[in-house]
């Protein structure tokens, strides 16, 4: 299973079900965390940006993945890292975690336990959702004001990409495997904000969704955006029936790392989509 595929698995549902475990006790935005462990690489680029590093005791182990991580290598090799499983957890004596999806029941009983306040976070949907995981990220590690300046500096960066007026050009973001994100995703709204029409409704795909070639070929977009990481040759991409459509269409490259996650990941999207925008 392609790498992006169960990093966006992780994302989405976390780590697994948290049945009947009792609920570790939930974060204090009044208390500013010292001992801050994240066990999700999209936690970790928002971490990265609003608290201090030596408030960071821990990041997911995903963050040093050059397939899945957020945030420059060099600097997830500054910190370490974590798997989320509960031995590590609690080894490392954290005063909060920072997760998305439910914990193991396991490691939320052994929290409980240990009353180690935890925030649990959702994959967000939406460029709003996102602003607010950035402040509540922020105010629970005790560094409101640096919460605001980031959601700031990603309401610009939306707000730069606008094109003047002109009809939205259609286009797809599409990866080797098939993996599209169709409407009701973060990134069908930051295309349509930086000026395109996601065309994965009009192939009947609704949220993430599988897209076969076959179907692409058929009926493309204006412009295909190709999410690929840069270290990894994918065949797909490399057919020559995708070569025969580059003479068609304008394909542009999207890298992979900004197809998963909010928060500052926004702002190269938003860069990105706009420098693809001006060069057509």
């Amino acid at each position: 299973m392609r790498i992006a595929i169960l990093v966006l698995v992780l994302l989405v549902g976390g780590c697994g079900a948290a049945g009947s475990a009792p609920a570790p006790t939930r974060a204090d935005s009044s208390k500013r965390a010292s001992r801050i462990v994240s066990i999700n690489p999209c936690i970790d680029a928002v971490l990265m940006r609003v608290a201090d590093a030596a408030q960071i005791t821990a990041i997911s182990h995903y963050s040093r993945d050059p397939r899945a991580t957020s945030i420059p290598i060099a600097v997830a090799r500054r910190f370490r890292a974590t798997s989320g499983t509960a031995e590590e957890i609690l080894a490392l004596r954290p005063d909060l975690v920072l997760l998305s999806g439910a914990l193991p029941p396991a490691t939320a009983v052994a929290l409980a336990r240990l009353h180690v306040r935890t925030l649990e976070l959702p994959l967000p949907q939406s460029l709003a959702e996102s602003e607010a995981q950035v402040r509540t990220i922020a105010n629970a590690v005790g560094q409101p004001e640096r919460g605001a300046v980031l959601a700031g500096r990603i309401a610009t960066a939306v707000r730069r990409a606008q094109p003047p007026q002109g009809a939205p050009v259609p286009a797809l973001i599409w990866q080797g495997g098939g993996l599209v994100p169709a409407g009701g995703t973060l990134p069908d709204e930051m295309l349509r904000a930086a000026g395109f029409v996601n065309l994965g409704a009009a192939y009947g795909l609704k949220n993430w969704d599988i897209l076969p070639m076959e179907y692409l070929v058929a009926k493309p977009p204006d412009v295909l955006l190709t999410a690929q990481h840069s270290g990894r040759d994918d065949r797909q991409l490399g057919h020559p029936v995708m070569r025969r459509l580059r003479d068609r269409i304008a394909v542009r490259d999207f890298p992979e790392r900004l197809l998963f996650c909010g928060g500052p990941t926004i702002i190269d999207v938003m860069n990105r989509l706009s420098a693809v925008r001006r060069s057509l």
